[in-house]
């Protein structure tokens, strides 16, 4: 696996909790996700997701995956 694989998948749920004003933590308890994991994958520094964790960050905030996840098309992710 290259290093940089999944370096293109910008994870969008930082905008996504300000606009629904919810704190990680109010989320990480809805989904019954530790806080750790769940600002792992806020940073963007995951390597993959469940579906079933998907399901439900999906169900919470009320959002489809594709307001959740981008791809940034080749271009360097931040």
């Amino acid at each position: 696996m290259p290093a940089d694989e999944g370096a293109n998948i910008v994870v969008k749920l930082d905008d996504l909790l300000h606009e629904r004003r919810m704190t990680l933590t109010e989320l990480a308890e809805r989904v019954g996700l530790t806080l750790a994991n769940l600002s792992i994958l806020k940073t963007g520094k995951a390597k993959a997701i469940r579906f079933s964790t998907l399901e439900a960050i999906c169900r919470e905030l009320q959002c489809q995956p594709g307001d959740l996840l981008g791809y940034a098309g080749g271009q360097k992710a931040h």
